[in-house]
């Protein structure tokens, strides 16, 4: 694998030890900090609809029918518009001290973040342990959707 293609866009050099140092761990914690901000806007969300549906004696509660999609859209365009946008990471990536990068060097855009996720999660409802495990066996400890799209994730600073 060519590690010259990320010099324009990465902190560091692929063969740096500071790149991959506590990444693993750091991705963990950053998971469960993006999962509590999407967890406080659906509790914020269910607030509203009920909130609607008292207000309106009852019809807006009608909105709970569409509570489902609308969690999913809410996730969605968290990604899309933090993963994909310009500081290529989500709020707990840049808590962490994380940044997404694509192998070619190429910006990470909103369809790629949305597919990254979609396969994060229909990875762990399927392969659990896998996804944690490949880490240990490939190359920057990338996990099976990062070798599926090609990206890499590294220490945004050190």
């Amino acid at each position: 694998m060519n590690t010259d293609v990320l010099a324009p866009t990465a902190p560091f050099a692929l063969d740096d030890p500071r790149a991959l140092d506590g990444v693993l761990t750091r991705r963990m914690l950053a998971f469960v900090i993006d999962y509590l901000i999407v967890g406080a806007l659906t509790v914020a969300l269910a607030i509203a609809f009920f909130i609607l549906g008292v207000v309106t004696l009852g019809a807006g509660w009608l909105l709970f029918f569409i509570f489902g999609p609308a969690t999913v859209l809410i996730v969605l365009t968290y990604i899309w518009r933090t993963m994909g946008g310009p500081d290529q990471a989500t709020i707990g990536m840049k808590m962490m001290g994380l940044r997404i990068y694509r192998m070619d060097g190429a910006p990470i855009d909103g369809m790629t973040a949305v597919v990254y996720s979609v396969l994060f999660w229909a990875g762990n409802v399927v392969l659990t342990p896998l996804i944690l495990l490949a880490t240990l066996f490939t190359d920057y400890k990338r996990t099976v959707h990062d070798l599926l799209l090609g990206t890499l994730v590294l220490r945004d600073r050190v």
